[in-house]
């Protein structure tokens, strides 16, 4: 379990990639804010706590794997790998500018820490059940870290590798939903509702936990437990999250999807994430 400590450290760590990221995008006038707002927590965690990686040896043959399905996400990921030192903080004032290492989807090939490019949407669990296969046939101890969003499992190329990770009982991938319940232009049960999430990945074969993604505390628990679990099953954790959480006219707002901040909502944002 986290100190209180820890976890006093991890909230306060979270207002501010929250604050940061609402500066970040604020200042460039693009970007994904409520995705990455939603997942806060669950990359704190993951990062800090959860994934054997190294910022000196980002490539280290060991280390474990995190795909980012949800690509347009970058923006919370690259602020959680410039704090770990990854890459240096100058950095992030380049994101989607022509010619930087930040681009709006991370690119493995210009990041390092990016372990795969990702943006099209269900691309991220078939490159994770990938790794996971070598992983097993290499005997390595790496496990496979993956982030999706919920209106991401709507793709049909997400049920394939779904049933090929339990076929190849890859109890060394563990996926998490990021499960904000709103994608590009509505909410999910208005587009294409998905029903009884936990009762489907249950029957394609999956260990099926879930999770308050915005306690760190219960993340961390359920994340500790999936790494221990070897049960034979993939692990897929649901994370019941809020889009655009920490900004209360963001929240659960699909507009807030992908859209400029403005000089009088970005104060807004900032008097609110600031009072916290």
């Amino acid at each position: 379990m986290l100190s209180a400590e820890k976890i006093s450290r991890y909230e306060a760590k979270c207002r501010r990639y929250r604050l940061d990221l609402i500066n970040l995008l604020h200042k460039i006038q693009t970007g994904h804010p409520g995705g990455s707002l939603s997942a806060v927590e669950i990359m704190t965690i993951l990062y800090h706590e959860i994934l054997n990686v190294d910022p000196q040896n980002p490539d280290k043959p060991d280390r474990d794997i995190f795909i980012l399905g949800k690509g347009h996400a970058a923006p919370i990921l690259y602020l959680v790998l410039a704090d770990l030192g990854f890459f240096p903080k100058e950095w992030l004032a380049t994101l989607r500018q022509l010619g930087t290492c930040l681009q709006g989807h991370p690119c493995a090939r210009k990041l390092a820490g990016v372990d795969l490019s990702t943006g099209p949407l269900g691309l991220g669990i078939s490159a994770a059940v990938g790794r996971a296969v070598a992983a097993k046939l290499d005997r390595t101890p790496e496990y496979v870290y993956l982030l999706m969003g919920d209106g991401e499992i709507q793709e049909g190329i997400v049920w394939e590798a779904a049933m090929a990770a339990a076929k190849y009982k890859l109890d060394n991938l563990i996926a998490v939903i990021d499960d904000n319940g709103v994608q590009l232009d509505g909410r999910i049960d208005d587009i294409m509702p998905l029903g009884d999430i936990k009762a489907k990945w249950t029957a394609f074969g999956w260990q099926v936990e879930n999770a308050d993604g915005h306690d760190l505390l219960d993340l961390h628990d359920k994340l500790t437990r999936a790494r221990t679990l070897k049960c034979g099953k993939p692990v897929m954790i649901l994370a019941k999250t809020v889009k655009g959480k920490g900004v209360s006219f963001m929240e659960g707002q699909s507009s807030w999807h992908g859209k400029p901040i403005l000089a009088a909502e970005h104060a807004a944002a900032l008097k609110e994430l600031e009072a916290k």
